[in-house]
């Protein structure tokens, strides 16, 4: 029962560091996205 708590707030705080880190890299993130809109759509 305590591993799965230990697990669980490993869990909590790797989500809490992908989302500060896409929040960080978001204007890079809109970049990719148009360059692939752009691309599927010239086809």
């Amino acid at each position: 029962m305590e591993l799965f708590l230990i697990l669980k707030i490993i869990f909590i705080i790797g989500v809490m560091i992908a989302l500060y880190a896409i929040a960080r890299n978001l204007d890079i993130i809109k970049i990719i996205l148009v360059y692939w809109k752009d691309l599927i759509l010239r086809k």
